[in-house]
């Protein structure tokens, strides 16, 4: 039987046998109420409390879990952090984005969730609540949001749904993600958002209704880590489901145009998901359509690149991308930012290839590019790209090793996730920090992908960056 009432979430089932015991005593011993003890059900086993035992690169995602009120679990370095926001090379990082996203039309907002520990804190245990410094948290998240905002990005102030209050929970009981009413309240903040940004004036308007469409049952992701690491078994969690459809108003396709593609993209992580509506919520509030293309396990970058790599992106950008992540995610990484910048503009596609070579590929290390067999070109590291496609579609993952003339060598490992519709394509900038930038590249190796079809093939071809410059800036360059 499921159990759906909240009241009974936390009993395991020895305390539920205990209750039906009690329940079946014969008449004669009913004029005396049934004495008994319910424990705490499913209190965490010592292996929960110890870092070590989450050895997995999954499992370290929880580390560690804890237990609190009302059968919830919190992750103690992720839900009671006190730290967020990046650093001044993540904040760079952060607006050269938004610089070249500005250039093709774009305007980012960014919606940066806040964490467990600062919407549910009246969950946790007294003794926990005392040590997670709520107070400092709240004061360093809205930092970082204004941080976000000095370098340009459109950033929803998600501040006031802290502390939450409210009936229906912000997250579920034991899993990461924010419940349907969650979702449904950091819409609303970010739908203000969109609705200030001047673009946002020319985006046909239309109406939509969300509705209740039945309960969704959730285990939870820390609920499945607890039974992994101590074998204990929680009920499912169970909350309403809802989905959102246009309004029916007479004329209204007529007027608007179903078949034209939305200007407003929304890219980001599991949270956008249909589960949680968050999509739906948006075109509720927003009054326009949203193009959704968030995916399950796409972690901070898999959808944005999947998504700058689209037609739908390149030949027609939306007028405002919203892109959703949590602050788990390293906003500084050089990898992910360097992918996005060369994605952005779509590669080596259309420009002026330098390099070039497509070539079969055998097992291990394979010589794919090299400068210089008939004329050494100037290729600094700084102003270049690379932009690598296998025959094979399926793979997800590349190795390879970038060789410069001063005999320094970078090994770069990049990897799609098992969610993503991966086209077999990788393309990223050359470095260009400190004493890398103005090295001139001489060779790139590949490794041979395992578990693929016979025969694989890649292409590689290197090109200049990508020019980001804003109309009004090529304009004063041409005068």
């Amino acid at each position: 039987m499921k159990v759906r009432d909240s009241k009974w979430l936390g009993l395991c089932p020895l305390a539920a046998a205990i209750c039906l015991a009690a329940a079946g005593l014969q008449a004669a011993e009913q004029t005396k109420a049934p004495q008994y003890q319910v424990e705490d059900c499913c209190s965490l086993c010592p292996a929960a409390h110890d870092a070590s035992q989450y050895t997995s690169n999954y499992m370290k995602n929880f580390t560690t879990l804890i237990d609190a009120q009302d059968a919830w679990l919190f992750r103690t370095q992720e839900d009671l952090r006190t730290e967020f926001g990046t650093s001044a090379e993540g904040l760079r990082m952060l607006k050269e984005l938004r610089e070249a996203f500005n250039s093709r039309g774009v305007e980012l907002v960014v919606v940066y969730q806040p964490t467990r520990g600062l919407v549910n804190r009246n969950k946790l245990k007294p003794a926990d609540q005392a040590r997670f410094d709520y107070d400092l948290a709240l004061r360093n998240y809205r930092q970082a949001l204004a941080n976000f905002a000095e370098v340009g990005l459109r950033v929803p102030d998600l501040s006031p749904l802290t502390d939450e209050q409210e009936e229906q929970a912000f997250y579920f009981r034991r899993d990461q993600h924010w419940t349907p009413y969650g979702a449904e309240r950091t819409a609303r903040l970010v739908a203000e958002t969109v609705k200030r940004i001047p673009a946002f004036a020319q985006i046909p308007q239309k109406e939509f209704v969300s509705q209740r469409i039945g309960l969704m049952g959730k285990t939870g992701t820390m609920q499945k880590v607890a039974t992994q690491l101590c074998g204990t078994v929680y009920a499912p969690q169970y909350i309403d489901q809802f989905a959102t459809e246009p309004k029916n108003e007479s004329g209204s396709d007529e007027l608007f145009g179903d078949s034209a593609t939305p200007q407003i993209t929304l890219v980001g992580t599991s949270h956008s998901g249909p589960n949680y509506n968050f999509g739906g919520f948006l075109e509720q509030h927003i009054g326009a359509d949203v193009l959704n293309v968030a995916f399950a396990g796409g972690g901070l970058e898999g959808s944005m690149l999947e998504y700058l790599g689209s037609d739908e992106f390149q030949n027609n950008p939306p007028k405002i991308l919203i892109w959703e992540f949590s602050p788990l995610y390293d906003l500084a990484s050089d990898k992910i930012h360097r992918q996005m910048m060369a994605m952005l503009g779509n590669g080596c596609e259309g420009k002026e290839v330098l390099l070039s070579n497509k070539t079969r590929l055998r097992p291990g290390a394979n010589e794919v590019l090299v400068n210089g067999k008939g004329q050494l070109l100037d290729l600094p590291s700084k102003r270049h790209q690379v932009d690598i496609r296998f025959s094979d579609p399926s793979v997800k993952t590349l190795e390879a090793t970038l060789w410069y003339l001063s005999g320094r060598r970078e090994k770069v490992k990049l990897e799609k996730p098992n969610t993503a519709d991966t086209d077999g394509r990788f393309a990223f900038e050359l470095r260009d920090d400190r004493d890398w930038a103005e090295l001139n590249l001489f060779a790139l190796e590949i490794m041979a992908p395992a578990g693929t079809g016979e025969p694989l093939e890649v292409q590689a071809r290197v090109c200049r960056r990508n020019d980001f410059s804003s109309p009004a800036q090529l304009a004063a360059s041409d005068s």
